[in-house]
């Protein structure tokens, strides 16, 4: 019946309906394609409110919340200290923790630790940290967690997809009040954007430093930079005691740098991914076995600057513990030293701070070779 009226119209409306099917017919082709490419990817995030406040990508970087373990709890545990974003890996839709990343403003030459600094609830160490779709929704919310904000950025490939949230925390004793904004690129997914922002009560930062807190459970000991690769073992020589031990930071003029001219530091550990999975059988390691190393694949960890985005301030800076971390325990006792010797545990990149600065946190399974030649 359409095609006996089609025929008799005249040849003008025709062009018009012809043209109009064709869009039609273009919209809904483009229409499947986003939805074959959007349920290709493979997002991990909350499915209602009540759920667990976990973000991530399949195969790729993953980000929770306290009171959210990204493994199974380990000796009672919640996850980890609170105050601190956890930072996992999946791979083959297995979670596992890889690193913790705190937040450390700096007001009037103090710096105040996200982890340790009080909470104005309960007066417990650790700032409570909420998530949140917008930065018109930042009332805190112990028991929400947003699903997160999917998004196109980049016109010329449609087919990539961000995953945004942000997160809110309490003010500092110093008054510093910053807060993030968290994404993850699905043609990047072992990589997450971390922006900071402030309150408008906040009073002002000199810097803002986003830290990878335990670097020494991934018994990382190199850093490489652009003309020397900096080693643990080499650096921290000698020292065997239950503190940080702290050297020289890194200018941004020494770090690697990608076809973009971004700044690039990366770490990794000294050994083989047998020696990393081994674990010393002796009672004093097997009681605190959750500093095992629990993945079943190596990673390489890494901070990327884009070159759009620093200022000569921007620094690598790293610190050693020979003994993994026992709270605030000074009873030598409780500790328990570190296979092979000592390692890095914080690893970052630090600048005086502006509005809406962007760092950029990695993991992957490449080597450190293979992850310096694809950028």
């Amino acid at each position: 019946m359409f095609i006996d009226y089609f025929a008799n119209i005249n040849t003008g409306i025709k062009m018009k309906i012809t043209v109009w099917l064709l869009v039609c017919l273009k919209v809904c082709v483009s229409c499947l394609n986003a939805q074959s490419v959007s349920s290709a990817i493979k997002w991990i995030r909350p499915s209602k409110n009540t759920d667990a406040p976990v973000w991530g990508i399949r195969n790729g970087i993953v980000v929770a919340l306290w009171p959210a373990a990204i493994e199974p709890k380990i000796n009672g545990t919640e996850g980890g200290p609170r105050g601190l974003l956890r930072i996992g890996y999946d791979y083959m839709d297995v979670d596992y923790l890889v690193n913790f990343i705190a937040v450390e403003p700096v007001v009037n030459d103090d710096m105040e630790f996200s982890e340790i600094s009080p909470s104005v609830v309960d007066d417990k160490p650790g700032k409570l940290f909420w998530a949140a779709d917008s930065v018109s929704n930042n009332r805190f919310s112990a028991n929400t967690s947003p699903q997160g904000i999917i998004t196109h950025p980049d016109s010329l490939h449609p087919d990539v997809e961000q995953l945004s949230f942000y997160v809110f925390m309490e003010k500092f004793i110093s008054g510093a009040h910053p807060y993030l904004k968290i994404s993850i690129r699905s043609d990047n997914p072992g990589e997450v954007c971390l922006q900071i922002f402030n309150e408008m009560n906040s009073t002002t930062m000199q810097r803002c430093a986003l830290t990878a807190t335990m670097g020494n459970y991934s018994r990382l000991r190199l850093l490489y930079l652009k003309d020397e690769t900096i080693d643990a073992g080499k650096l921290y020589h000698g020292y065997n005691d239950i503190d940080f031990i702290e050297k020289d930071t890194y200018s941004y003029n020494r770090m690697l740098r990608n076809k973009n001219g971004d700044y690039i530091a990366v770490a990794e550990s000294n050994e083989s991914f047998l020696q990393l999975a081994d674990w010393p059988q002796q009672p004093n390691y097997i009681k605190k076995w959750g500093w095992r190393y629990r993945p079943f694949y190596k990673l390489t960890q890494y901070w990327r600057k884009e070159a759009a985005d620093i200022d000569s301030s921007l620094t690598v800076r790293v610190n050693g513990r020979a003994k993994y971390w026992a709270g605030e325990s000074n009873n030598v006792q409780d500790y328990i030293s570190i296979p092979n010797g000592p390692a890095f545990e914080n690893f970052e990149l630090r600048e005086n701070y502006h509005e809406g600065e962007k760092f950029y946190f990695g993991l992957s399974t490449q080597t450190v070779k293979q992850l310096i030649d694809s950028f």
